[in-house]
C-alpha cells in the first residue's frame, strides 16, 4: 500500500520516478483525472507528478482537467445523448476514455467528501470506464492527505466497472511535499519518490493483465 504522492508539468531537471516494471509490457494508454477549480489549487501538483513519473517509465499518458474540459454540472449522461449529438468537449473525452487502458484518479477531499469537479466529470459517462484499472492518488494542505476521500473513490470507481489497485499515494501537507514546479521536497517528497515506483508497477500489472484479458476474451457486458 502506498504513502505519499506529488506532481510535474515539464521539469526543470529530471526527476527519477522508482524502478520500471519489469513485466514485457507495450506502451500503455493511461488518462490522469483531476478535478479541482480552485483558483489557487495546489493538487495540479500531483496530477502533473503523475504524468511525469509514467510518462518517464515508457507510458502513454494524458492529463484530463475537469476545469478545462469545462463540463456542465450533470444533466444528461454522455449515453443519453442521440449519436453524433453530444456537446464537443464531452464527446472529445468520451473516445479518450474508450481508447484508454486505465486510468489515476487525482483527488483533494471537501469535508470529509470527493471532490466535486471531479466527481461531475467522471458522472458523465458509465460504460466507457469499463474493464479497465483505475487507481487513486489523493492529497490535502493538512496531514490526513485526502484519505477519506480516497477511501471513497475506490467504492465509486469500482461501481463504475473498474478495477481498483490496492496500492494508493497520499500526500499531505502537499505544499510541503511538492514545490511549485512539482518537485518532491523534504522528507515527505522522499516519501513520495519511494512510494510512487510500488504504485506505478501495481498500475502497470493490472493495466497489462486487462488489456490481454480484453484482446483474449470478449467482455461479458
Amino acid at each position: 500500500m502506498g504513502y505519499a504522492a506529488a506532481e510535474m508539468h515539464i521539469r526543470r531537471e529530471p526527476v527519477t520516478m522508482g524502478r520500471r516494471w519489469k513485466g514485457n509490457s507495450p506502451m500503455h494508454r493511461i488518462l490522469v483525472l483531476y478535478g479541482s477549480y480552485r483558483s489557487d489549487r495546489q493538487g495540479i501538483r500531483l496530477a502533473d507528478y503523475i504524468v511525469a513519473g509514467l510518462h518517464e517509465r515508457g507510458e502513454d499518458v494524458e492529463l484530463i482537467d475537469a476545469r478545462q474540459v469545462g463540463l456542465p454540472m450533470l444533466d444528461r449522461m454522455y449515453k443519453e445523448y442521440q449519436i453524433g449529438s453530444a456537446p464537443a468537449p464531452m464527446e472529445a473525452l468520451a473516445a479518450k476514455i474508450r481508447a484508454a487502458d486505465a486510468f489515476v484518479f487525482v483527488t483533494g477531499e471537501y469535508n470529509w467528501g470527493v471532490q466535486p469537479g471531479l466527481k461531475n466529470l467522471t458522472d458523465h459517462f458509465l460504460e466507457e470506464w469499463f474493464w479497465r484499472p483505475a487507481a487513486v492518488a489523493s492529497y490535502s494542505a493538512g496531514r490526513i492527505s485526502g484519505a477519506r476521500s480516497n477511501m471513497a473513490w475506490h467504492g465509486i470507481l469500482s461501481e463504475m466497472g473498474m478495477v481498483v489497485i490496492s496500492s494508493t499515494l497520499t500526500v499531505g501537507p502537499i505544499n510541503q511535499t511538492l514545490d511549485p514546479e512539482g518537485q518532491p521536497v523534504g522528507e515527505a517528497g522522499a516519501a513520495l519518490r519511494r512510494a510512487f515506483g510500488r504504485f506505478a508497477d501495481d498500475l502497470a500489472w493490472w493495466t497489462q493483465a486487462a488489456r490481454a484479458q480484453r484482446a483474449n476474451r470478449q467482455p461479458p457486458y
